[in-house]
């Protein structure tokens, strides 16, 4: 049986240039499969609230999750050798660190 994962679709849109000029870009939409309930994670790390601002939190925990799920899935691209095994010990050090705080 295939594994199931969480289907969610990205829109990127510009909103304001810092240069000023008014050139905008074509939103960007894609759909991308991830394994964790991102959205779950948004709740549980905002309980602890780490940035104090919402939108931070919420740029990390799907940034962080898109970028770890390109990783997993490409971890024997010669560009991700040397980061695999670090990325993963921070991985493993994050969730702690979150669960260890949360029970405190």
């Amino acid at each position: 049986m295939a594994k199931r994962t969480n289907i969610y679709r990205l829109t990127l849109e510009q909103l304001e240039l810092a240069s000023g000029k008014t050139v905008f870009q074509k939103p960007i939409e894609i759909d991308s499969d991830n394994y964790d309930d991102i959205f779950g994670i948004i709740e549980q790390v905002n309980k602890k609230n780490p940035f104090n601002n919402l939108g931070q939190l919420v740029q990390f925990a799907v940034s962080l999750k898109m970028f770890s799920e390109i990783i997993i899935k490409n971890h024997n691209y010669p560009f991700f050798e040397k980061l695999f095994p670090v990325f993963g010990s921070f991985m493993k050090g994050l969730k702690a660190a979150l669960v260890q705080d949360n029970h405190s």
